[in-house]
């Protein structure tokens, strides 16, 4: 009986939620966003206030959560007018709106098929992210110009370098392709450790499980000066050993 109740209720909350999302989306949020992509782009050549609008839209869905919570340290290691390349753990689709509740300027670098998506890849088009199909090298070349433009522009550039999410919340092995970047541009690398987000929300599908306290811990930069004579490969095993140290002394916290 306990466990019907139990489900009926997450139930409820994912329908409540899921109607919060589609009536805020498609009645203000993206109507606005949209109209100001075609109007203030001119001037505003980072689109910086649609994405804090975006960080606002997106941040409301676990402010008005009954069953999440967000701890979230570190703001202060991140200045608000520089560029950095931005590395995290991947657990789970909260990983993003976790990351919009920090406010911080970027865009995230994410696979092509999200972008197909109604309202969430339509926006994600709006904000100008960075789109990559996996295996295909020209799509490759693409995203790095497109990242390293972006720095240039002054817009930080979010990487889930694991590619994909975990199924156990477990740290997977790192891709290169951040690394490659940040080694480039000389660019500093900003580490963040997400955790609990695998607990809250399986990978397949988009009901929650249980109540959880989702935690993000944004860990002082990584100056391109420390990493300028690494390789790639060393460069990405150092930041994967900086993050895994992290994600481990946050679970026995």
């Amino acid at each position: 009986m306990i466990n019907k109740l139990s489900k009926m209720y997450y139930n409820l909350v994912s329908v409540y939620l899921i109607t919060l999302f589609l009536t805020t989306s498609l009645l203000f949020f993206l109507p606005l966003n949209f109209i100001l992509r075609f109007t203030i782009s001119w001037f505003d050549r980072r689109l910086a206030i649609i994405h804090w609008i975006t960080c606002f839209w997106v941040s409301i869905y676990t402010w008005l959560s009954p069953i999440w919570k967000v701890n979230i340290t570190g703001r202060g290691n991140v200045e608000s007018n520089k560029a950095y390349i931005m590395t995290c753990n991947h657990q789970s689709l909260l990983d993003i709106p976790l990351i919009y509740r920090t406010f911080f300027h970027f865009k995230w670098v994410a696979k092509a098929s999200l972008f197909k998506l109604p309202i969430i890849g339509w926006n994600m088009s709006l904000c100008n992210h960075v789109k990559i199909e996996r295996g295909n090298k020209i799509s490759q070349r693409k995203m790095f110009k497109q990242c390293a433009k972006h720095i240039r522009k002054g817009s930080s550039v979010l990487f889930f370098p694991e590619g994909t999410r975990s199924r156990s919340g477990e740290l997977r092995p790192f891709k290169e392709g951040a690394f490659l970047i940040a080694l480039q541009e000389k660019t500093d690398i900003v580490p963040m450790v997400i955790d609990n987000s695998y607990n809250a929300l399986p990978k397949k599908g988009f009901f929650p499980r249980r109540k959880q306290t989702l935690k993000l811990n944004i860990l002082p930069p990584v100056s391109y000066e420390t990493f300028k004579d690494k390789s790639v490969h060393e460069l990405s095993e150092h930041i994967h050993s900086i993050i895994a140290a992290e994600l481990e002394l946050m679970r026995k916290q």
